[in-house]
């Protein structure tokens, strides 16, 4: 059977992870400033009343798109989507596969106020302790890789660091997998086996989330429509990434993205 892209990524990550471990020991990781200040909750932005509701992502490629911009000064960036109204943030640090870095979410952490995800694939307890030491308010746990057991301990862990929790399933089956107390389900449209994007993921799957977790659609989202559409089924977080880097001028589309929410008038 050919490997899927995200066997690949999973395959990669470990044996990224052994080198890091052995140049980076958990006990250097404890001992970064972050760990003695507090998280910025994703879930409060999110749900506050004046809430865009806009989680802007930055990344620099993707295994499906290729590269959107490598050149990019992440606190300008950064800076400009919370000027635009983002309600937080989404950093990929993977490196092999989406050209990200940690250095680019402690660079938007120094430049901004609002919450940042740290987009990643966590297979191991050390990526969350890595996760405070850059200085991550959210982790993301992707339910496709991980077991119930893996959750639920690294929610714990997560939680005991003051962090948050996004969980992110795709099919059906793997909402056996959500915890009790989990922060935030998010919804990926996105099938990561084989990168294909449909919006409907998010309808069929909602129905099916607990009501105690705040709601997140992630991936392909385009419009101001794809927002009310969402809204109206229940969601409160809508992650954005590849529309924004995409453009020319990233933090100005997240701007006319959100003015156009505020009005809904379609974006073109």
């Amino acid at each position: 059977m050919k490997a899927s892209i995200l066997n690949k990524i999973v395959e990669a990550k470990r044996t990224d992870l052994a080198l890091k471990k052995q140049m980076y020991p958990e006990k250097m990781l404890t001992e970064s400033r972050y760990f003695k200040l507090p998280c910025r909750s994703m879930t409060a932005h999110l749900s506050a009343s004046e809430s865009s509701g806009i989680i802007a992502e930055i990344k620099r490629k993707s295994p499906s798109k290729g590269d959107f911009r490598q050149l990019i000064h992440v606190p300008e960036l950064a800076q400009g989507y919370e000027s635009a109204g983002a309600s937080a943030l989404s950093v990929l640090t993977d490196t092999t596969f989406f050209g990200g870095m940690n250095e680019d979410l402690e660079e938007a952490k120094s430049a901004t106020s609002i919450p940042i995800l740290r987009k990643e694939f966590i297979i191991d307890a050390y990526q969350i302790l890595e996760a405070k030491f850059i200085g991550a308010d959210a982790i993301l746990l992707i339910a496709a890789i991980l077991s119930r057991a893996e959750i639920e301990a690294f929610t714990s862990m997560a939680h005991e660091l003051g962090m948050e929790v996004l969980l992110e399933v795709h099919f059906m089956e793997e909402l056996a997998k959500i915890p009790k107390g989990i922060d935030m389900v998010g919804v990926n449209n996105r099938d990561l086996n084989t990168f294909e994007t449909n919006l409907n993921t998010s309808k069929s799957l909602i129905p099916h989330l607990p009501e105690s977790a705040l709601k997140i659609s992630e991936s392909g989202i385009r419009s101001a429509e794809d927002i009310q559409f969402l809204r109206s089924i229940g969601f409160s977080g809508f992650l954005i990434g590849e529309h924004f880097m995409s453009q020319n001028d990233p933090a100005q589309a997240c701007k006319e993205f959100i003015q156009s929410i505020s009005s809904q008038i379609p974006v073109s």
